[in-house]
């Protein structure tokens, strides 16, 4: 059974970082995605971050280009969310998801949140102004 933790979140200042970490277990496929969403209340699910195990291709949204960053961990088999120059609008509980292989012709990134079937309990980041 696929399972998927995030952990890490906790309060910050703005201008902080945090490092949030997914575990991932349960499965053995080597060619699949991660994503990070967050959910802030009374908003939809946004799309944060995604990365490829195969090429270690990695794709931002708007919002958070040049201040975070994913990695994949395999010594620790996580999945790692580098979060700096924090904002309060940043404020959310963040998700991690899994993409199992398709074997269908569809190509990172994958944005939404259907391109994903299994998903983490989420962790709460919350920045301070």
């Amino acid at each position: 059974e696929v399972q998927l933790q995030a952990s890490g979140g906790g309060l910050v200042q703005a201008g902080g970082s945090l490092r949030l970490s997914c575990a991932a277990s349960g499965f053995t496929f080597d060619d699949y995605a991660i994503a990070w969403f967050r959910q802030a209340p009374g908003k939809e699910r946004e799309g944060v971050a995604c990365i490829s195990s195969a090429t270690r291709a990695t794709f931002y949204g708007d919002s958070v280009k040049g201040r975070f960053a994913t990695s994949i961990d395999n010594a620790k088999n996580t999945v790692d969310l580098e979060m700096n120059s924090l904002k309060p609008e940043d404020t959310a509980v963040y998700y991690c998801a899994l993409r199992s292989p398709k074997g269908d012709n569809s190509v990172f990134p994958y944005e939404g949140r259907r391109d994903y079937d299994y998903w983490g309990q989420g962790t709460q980041v919350t920045v301070s102004s």
